[in-house]
């Protein structure tokens, strides 16, 4: 028997709401807003939630599973970010999902899907996936290798509406992220060549060498996540390094700089 065979469908934990990965609402999810317009709030690598089940190690971002904490619930419709690495030859059973925009990048490894729509692939690194659950989908995820770790980023964004027709969508980004410092990945229309999504949401990857700089501009009203992937930077002052996130609303402009080779995904979001 195939070691994920044996693997519980996850859940996870919504304040006193337990309920299966794919059966969670956007009208279930209360969202976590800032309050101070223009001010950044960073999140440090280790408070992040940490799972550790021997064959997978997880850091969760917002509450998930058995990590609940109310003041890390959400940011505007993004409701999950969760940094998992998989040992070789596990990986998640078939589960169901409905009503989410789940989009997966991964780091390094490879990430084997397959889904109730019928699609069969391997999430390799500089890929993302984007697979919109709509009404209803199931779907496994495997590491693709037997004997090496798989690291990826698994993103859930609550969708516009509920009750939208699945969908699935893919692509490297690879050759456009060593050669650009910021690659459009995921947007609510595909422009610039991104995935679309349900969602009025975009999600960049950045890749900077040591003492790169990028100027990022954030629309009035909006937020803005950055998640590091590694390495270390600053955001308008704000020291972040391996794990660390920042996060803040309306804050017109973001100076980003490099003290090492970095990598990091950066969403702009309602």
């Amino acid at each position: 028997m195939k070691i994920w065979e044996k693997l519980p469908r996850r859940s996870f934990l919504v304040g006193a709401l337990t309920t299966a990965v794919g059966g969670v609402s956007a009208a279930l999810l209360p969202q976590r807003l800032k309050k101070d317009k223009g001010m950044l709030t960073v999140r440090k690598s280790n408070d992040r939630g940490l799972a550790e089940h021997g064959w997978l190690k997880s850091r969760h971002t917002f509450s998930f599973a058995e990590y609940y904490d109310a003041n890390q619930m959400g940011f505007g419709p993004l409701r999950v970010i969760n940094e998992d690495r998989i040992q070789g030859g596990t990986g998640f059973d078939t589960h169901p999902h409905r009503d989410m925009e789940i989009i997966s990048y991964v780091v390094s490894g490879g990430l084997r899907h397959q889904d109730s729509m019928g699609n069969v692939a391997v999430i390799k690194p500089g890929e993302v996936q984007r697979m919109s659950a709509g009404t209803g989908v199931r779907h496994s995820e495997y590491n693709d290798l037997d004997k090496e770790q798989t690291h990826f980023f698994q993103i859930w964004i609550m969708p516009s509406q509920r009750g939208l027709a699945p969908g699935y969508g893919q692509k490297s980004y690879e050759k456009e992220l060593n050669t650009q410092k910021i690659v459009h990945v995921i947007s609510p229309d595909g422009k610039d060549g991104s995935i679309a999504i349900n969602q009025d949401a975009n999600m960049y990857i950045s890749r900077l060498k040591q003492n790169d700089d990028l100027r990022f501009n954030l629309s009035p009203a909006r937020r803005f996540w950055v998640q590091m992937v590694k390495g270390e930077v600053t955001v308008n002052g704000e020291k972040l390094e391996t794990g660390d996130a920042i996060s803040g609303s309306d804050i017109g402009t973001a100076d980003i700089k490099a003290s090492k080779d970095s990598e990091m995904i950066i969403f702009e979001l309602p």
